[in-house]
């Protein structure tokens, strides 16, 4: 390196602010040189730690240290002080690549570089300090040197322009750096600590929060998984989270189900505590009124008769269903009106006399016969509910009887106060104990509505009968105030003439309907009896009548609905104008639907029963059509019984389009009665075949998907003449083969063959 011409300024100091940029190659300097100050930090070569304006370097650098030596040519011709920055900056030099070892742990405190211009000092106070603590191995400068610089410190400011031409050129080493980033993290200690963080894939780095409440507390690191293995392990994760609530729910279910088995025993338990505590009330208050009786010897003295009825009879009854039961109550209820009707007339009117008595005496021993029978026969062979069970036993249902207080009235009923008629004469007074039995007749009654098609009859017969025995009973009451007031005393008193009780039936009539025409009460016994007659009268036949009424509407309101529905119908239809055509096909559908089912809608009907009887009703109804369906053979008998709840009924009229082709299908069709034809041709006029009742079609729209065509009609069907029709969805039907999936195999095998004998034809 030549001397220069002058000696060396003093702007060692102030190193120009684009060597303040080091890139990342130059930053591992080798560990020799980490001890230069600050104002020599910034070199830009790393083996060349003499800046550009330092060019001139005085001779006593010239000794430079072996690493030093393979210095490369560029730098052997430093240009002048003045010169811009030499070439070597720009392209850095092959031998910088091999750096050697030593080169390698660079110390850290020469990353925060200064900036060169900013802190300048003045030119006396930082001359000494740049020479003195440079290494021996790259400057070995004597001190003899030192004492110069001092000589030097006006030409400094003559430098401080040349620093921005400088500034353009750091950027160029920009694009070098990340050629290098790589290399570094061999040379870093820690590399192990990451290691166990590098997984086949891409993790989301974990960050701590330093601002955090908790930063030592972050959340888990979540993967980044590819589009496939994300999807899988979501679908995992679903049909995980699906196992976890069905097994919950099990278990919530299985819990309900302890639960409600335990609320059920304990309710039964309560009820039976309830019912023994009224069995041992009414016990009590029984044993006040009428003591336990032993039956065992009539036991005994019956059993064989007991024997044989139990060969015809059975061991129980059932009360509600047995017809062989309510025929009974129905002679029991003979026996009982015969007492409540005719005891009042002998105990009024004088019809016991030495010719009648024997008729008197046959009618009563038959009712009482009658009476016993039922005691000893047919009460204690029926069954009865006990805790929610019916009890079909008899060594239980006649403990059962005995034990109730309806068996302590029967026997009130029978005690035959008759004998006495022997000291005071035969009167009916004596037999007033059998009126106690009206709950029989009333029992009777209910079981005969139960069974009768019609009951609407029978509860027209029954109030008549309350309005025939009021006026039975007012009629005896005026022959008593007759003979009160003595017959013949007046003229509003019965004259004794004629059949005595036709003529105060024919008084009670007018008085209690108020026809008028009587004649006028003269005393005030007698106007005191018209008074309440009049009173009572109005009570009872504004009852009976209003009772009359109800029961003549409840039996006539299905026809009332279907008269107001149809007549509302066709209301709206004049209306609006509807052609005559139309109006009388809508009062033929009327008619017809009402004359065939008797209701216009039997949903509304089934609707209001349990599934238990809505199922009984569908299976007795259509389950035999639907097993003779060959689209439905071999299919679980309990997918068909699931699948006739949910049927619809319609009505068609003749000539009625069931489908047509190139509709939207979503139904099938059974046909109930009647019968339907498939129908071509320009105007419909060809019928290639006639369905009737048990045949299926519309099939293939619910067997084929929407996809393949199969939502379109392929055929037009009409019907000939009036036919009742079935009708299935498609929505329904999906829902029920979602629990049978072998059924739901057998009509996808059907419907692939009922389509391909299609597309043959």
């Amino acid at each position: 390196i030549p001397s220069p011409p002058y000696p060396i300024p003093s702007p060692l100091s102030t190193i120009p602010s684009p060597l303040s940029t080091i890139p990342s190659p130059l930053s591992p300097i080798p560990s020799p040189l980490s001890p230069i100050p600050s104002p020599l930090s910034p070199i830009p070569s790393p083996l060349s730690p003499i800046p550009s304006p330092l060019s001139p370097i005085p001779s006593p650098l010239s000794p430079i240290p072996s690493p030093l030596s393979t210095i490369p040519s560029p730098l052997s011709t430093i240009p002048s002080p003045l010169s811009p920055i030499p070439s070597p900056l720009s392209p850095i030099p092959s031998p910088l690549s091999p750096i050697p070892s030593p080169l390698s742990p660079i110390p850290s405190p020469l990353s925060p570089i200064p900036s060169p211009l900013s802190p300048i000092p003045s030119p006396l106070s930082p001359i000494p300090s740049p020479l003195s603590p440079i290494p021996s191995p790259l400057s070995p400068i004597p001190s003899l040197y030192l004492p110069y610089p001092p000589l030097y410190l006006p030409y400094p400011p003559l430098y401080l322009p040349y620093p921005p031409l400088y500034l353009p050129y750091p950027p160029l080493y920009l694009p070098y750096p990340p050629l290098y980033l790589p290399y570094p993290p061999l040379y870093l200690p820690y590399p192990p600590l990451y290691l166990p963080y590098l997984p086949p894939c891409l993790y989301k780095e974990k960050v701590i929060d330093p601002y955090a409440t908790s930063p030592e507390i972050t959340p888990p690191i979540t993967p980044l998984l590819r589009t496939a293995d994300y999807i899988k392990l979501k679908e995992a994760e679903r049909v995980a989270k699906e196992e976890a609530d069905k097994k919950k729910a099990e278990e919530a279910a299985k819990k309900a189900e302890d639960k409600k088995k335990k609320d059920e025993e304990k309710r039964l338990e309560a009820e039976q505590k309830a019912e023994e505590e009224r069995l041992a009330e009414e016990a009590r208050k029984a044993a006040k009124f009428l003591p336990d009786l032993s039956c065992a010897p009539v036991d005994m003295l019956f059993q064989p008769v007991e024997e044989r009825l139990d060969g015809v009879l059975g061991n129980t009854i059932d009360p509600f269903t047995d017809r062989r039961y309510v025929t009974w109550l129905a002679v029991v209820a003979v026996a009982f009106n015969y007492n409540i009707w005719f005891i009042p007339v002998r105990l009024v009117f004088p019809y016991h006399n030495a010719a009648n008595n024997p008729y008197w005496l046959f009618f009563d021993a038959l009712a009482d016969l009658v009476n016993v029978i039922d005691i000893m026969v047919w009460q204690p062979r029926l069954q009865f509910v006990k805790g929610g069970d019916i009890v079909k036993d008899r060594n239980l249902s006649k403990p059962h009887y005995r034990s109730s207080y309806r068996f302590k009235t029967d026997l009130v009923s029978l005690i035959p106060f008759d004998v006495l008629g022997v000291y005071y004469g035969l009167s009916s007074v004596f037999r007033l104990n059998r009126i106690i039995r009206i709950e029989y007749f009333f029992e009777f009654s209910d079981r005969l509505e139960s069974i009768m098609a019609k009951a609407y009859i029978w509860r027209v017969i029954r109030t008549t009968g309350y309005l025939l025995y009021a006026l039975h009973i007012n009629a005896c009451l005026f022959y008593v105030a007759s003979l009160y007031q003595g017959l013949s005393t007046t003229e509003w008193v019965y004259n004794g003439e004629g059949s005595a009780y036709l003529r105060c039936y024919y008084y009670a009539v007018r008085s209690l309907i108020n026809i008028g025409g009587l004649p006028v009460p003269q005393t005030v016994f007698e106007i005191t009896f018209q008074l309440c007659n009049f009173f009572v009268g109005v009570f009872v036949f504004s009852s009976l009548i209003g009772q009359m009424r109800d029961v003549i509407g409840a039996a006539t309101a299905g026809e009332t609905y279907f008269r107001a529905s149809m007549d509302g119908c066709v209301s709206y239809m004049n209306t609006n104008s509807i052609p005559k055509f139309v109006q009388n096909r809508v009062r033929t559908w009327y008619n017809y639907t009402w004359a065939a089912q008797g209701m216009l809608d039997e949903s509304e009907l089934l609707d209001k029963m349990p599934l238990v009887m809505r199922m009984a009703i569908a299976v007795d109804i259509n389950l035999a059509t639907f097993q003779k369906i060959a689209l439905f053979q071999g299919c679980d008998q309990q997918m068909l019984v699931d699948m006739l709840l949910r049927l619809k009924s319609i009505v068609y009229l003749p000539g009625d389009f069931v489908v047509k082709k190139g509709d939207i299908g979503k139904e099938m069709y059974v046909i109930k009665s009647g019968a339907v034809q498939v129908v071509g041709g320009p105007d419909n006029s060809i019928v290639f075949v006639t369905l009737k009742a048990g045949c299926v079609f519309g099939e293939i729209s619910l067997l084929q998907s929407a996809k393949d065509g199969g939502n379109r009609r392929t055929a037009n069907v009409k019907a000939h003449g009036f036919a009742n029709l079935f009708v299935l969805e498609k929505k329904d039907l999906f829902d029920i083969l979602v629990h049978y999936p072998e059924s739901q195999k057998v009509l996808a095998r059907k419907g692939k063959y009922v389509v391909l004998l299609f597309i043959r034809r």
